[in-house]
This record gives C-alpha cells, sequence and structure tokens, in this order.
C-alpha cells in the first residue's frame, strides 16, 4: 500500500521562505526513507518532529520563543492513530526533544497529558534527555523577547514586521500498513504567561490521528483552535462526509475564520493516503513525501 508523509514548519506572513527550505527537504526526505522501510507512522512521525526541534529555525525544542519569565517552556504531544492511544505534555523546562517525553506518555503511563514539574520527574526517571537553558536560547529569540517586553506585549514567534511567521511543528503520516499517526510540538508566543498552554499537546484541537479518518497537525493561535476543537472538527468531516484530505483542509479552515476569525493552518493525510494542508495565513511551510515524490512549499491561502 502507498505511504504519504507531510510536515510543518509553521504559518504566517513568512519572510525568506527559501531558509528552511533545505531543513524542510531533509526532515521529510528523512522521514520517508524510514517510511520505504516499512518503519511505522507513529515511529515517523515521532522521528520528523524530533528533527525539527533539533533545528533552531524553528519555535520548538531548540530555538523556541521565550516566555514572560525569560524561560523556554514546550508543549508537545504524539498520537496513534491505530488505537486512538495518545500522549503529550506541557511547560517542560530543559526537555531537549518534548515529543519524545509525550510518547513515553503514551507508552509508560495510564496518562494522557502530563505538565510541569511532574512531566519532567518522569522524563529524568525514564532517561530522557535534558538541556541547560542555554541551549534553547537563540541571539534571535532574546532580541524578540527584549522587544516585546519593553512594549508589554505577546506575539507568536515571528510575528512582528516583517517577519510573521506562526510557531509549532509537527507532522503527519500514513504507513505501507494503512496506519496513521500525528505529532505536534512547540515553544508557545513570546512573552506569553507562565504556565500558559495552547492547542499543541490537546488531542482534537492542535493534534489528532485515528485510522477511520486521517492524521492531523495544526499550527497557528492556539486559543483559535482549542475553541473549535479543530482538529476533531477536520477530521469529522473525512470520516462522516467522506471529504479527501484536501476538502477537509479547507472546510476546516474555512470554519475556524468563519465562527472566530481563527489565524493558523494544518497538514493532514487521510486515511486513503491523499495529503492536504490549508490555512488562512498568507503562508504555511510545509513539505510531503508520497511513494518517494518528496515536494517543499506552501498550500493556498483560503
Amino acid at each position: 500500500m502507498a505511504y504519504s508523509l507531510m510536515i510543518h514548519g509553521g504559518a504566517g506572513a513568512i519572510r525568506a521562505p527559501e531558509r528552511y527550505a533545505a531543513s524542510l527537504r531533509r526532515i521529510v526526505g528523512t522521514g520517508a526513507a524510514l517510511l520505504e522501510e516499512g518503519v511505522t507512522a507513529l515511529d515517523v512521525v515521532t522521528r520528523c518532529v524530533a528533527l525539527l526541534e533539533d533545528d533552531p529555525l524553528y519555535n520548538a525544542g531548540r530555538g523556541s520563543v521565550l516566555n514572560a519569565d525569560g524561560e523556554v517552556c514546550c508543549d508537545a504531544s504524539v498520537m496513534d492513530g491505530r488505537d486512538l492511544s495518545a500522549g503529550a505534555v506541557a511547560g517542560v523546562r530543559g526537555v531537549r526533544n518534548p515529543v519524545l517525553l509525550a510518547r513515553l506518555v503514551m507508552e509508560k503511563t495510564p496518562h494522557v497529558l502530563l505538565i510541569g514539574a511532574g512531566a519532567e520527574a518522569f522524563g529524568r526517571a525514564e532517561g530522557v534527555a535534558f538541556e541547560e537553558q542555554a541551549y534553547f536560547v537563540t541571539p534571535q529569540r532574546e532580541a524578540q523577547f527584549a522587544n516585546l517586553k519593553a512594549r508589554r506585549a505577546v506575539a507568536l514567534d515571528h510575528s512582528q514586521p516583517n517577519e510573521g511567521k506562526l510557531g509549532t511543528v509537527g507532522a503527519v503520516a500514513r504507513d505501507s500498513a494503512g496506519a496513521l499517526a500525528a505529532a505536534t510540538s512547540t515553544g508557545g508566543l513570546t512573552n506569553q504567561m507562565s504556565g500558559r498552554v495552547g492547542d499543541s499537546p490537546i488531542m482534537g484541537a492542535g493534534v489528532f490521528a485515528d485510522n477511520a479518518s486521517c492524521a492531523i497537525s495544526c499550527t497557528g493561535v492556539g486559543e483559535d483552535f482549542l475553541r473549535v476543537s479543530l482538529a476533531r472538527t477536520a477530521a469529522l468531516l473525512v470520516e462522516t462526509q467522506g471529504l479527501t484530505a484536501q476538502e477537509a483542509s479547507r472546510e476546516a479552515i474555512v470554519y475556524l475564520v468563519r465562527k472566530i476569525n481563527g489565524s493558523g493552518g494544518l497538514i493532514m493525510v487521510d486515511r486513503a493516503g491523499r495529503c492536504g494542508a490549508a490555512h488562512s495565513t498568507p503562508g504555511l511551510l510545509m513539505a510531503q513525501a508520497e511513494n518517494g515524490i518528496v515536494k517543499v512549499g506552501s498550500s493556498n491561502q483560503i
């Protein structure tokens, strides 16, 4: 059977998108090679998001934005479409790859979501890699934080004038056995309140996977996606109305805008292996691979 993979690196008014092309191509190529070898969709999306977290270009893991306390504080999630198993973490500090910790929550605990110090303690007990704060912080993020702190403002990743990319990374896949999986990771908002959590670690809002419908990862204004449970809303369009990934992606974003004038985008692979993406922002950084054919670029704004 066919395999499909999509990854995203954030949505928004993206300045110099060519800066991201090589990274996106490398990461989607790595995932595609694994799918070609018969690796499961769950393992592939976990691997791709971990690679996105390692790259300081993106607002996830290394290179994440700073919160109001001047700290990097991350959220991540993973979901297996075969049985709806899921794991997530929120508000974790020092975790090199939050998506790997989310995977452990799914596999090693009876829970779905762990937060803060409790999640960190669990990670240390399981041997998860930790780093000092200096590992995560880049000069660009420090400059953003200082600018917004001075103005007492909150912003989504690069949403200052001239650089309006919204944060969050993600991956969705269908493997050769027909199984679906999704993962999402983020550093949140620049200068966000300590304790704030967006949609990325919430099943049905920023991430969702079910073999009966599709796998989805979202990016944008987390509060908007939480209010309308966007990922689950999009999945239902596939499951109950028979829409393709592209049709359902577009309808979901139209709904987001119509209901609350929401801002962001999503990527999707449906149960038939078809890829789709849509966004209400000017752009969406993304790449996809279908049976060895790799594409890097942006989908159309609705």
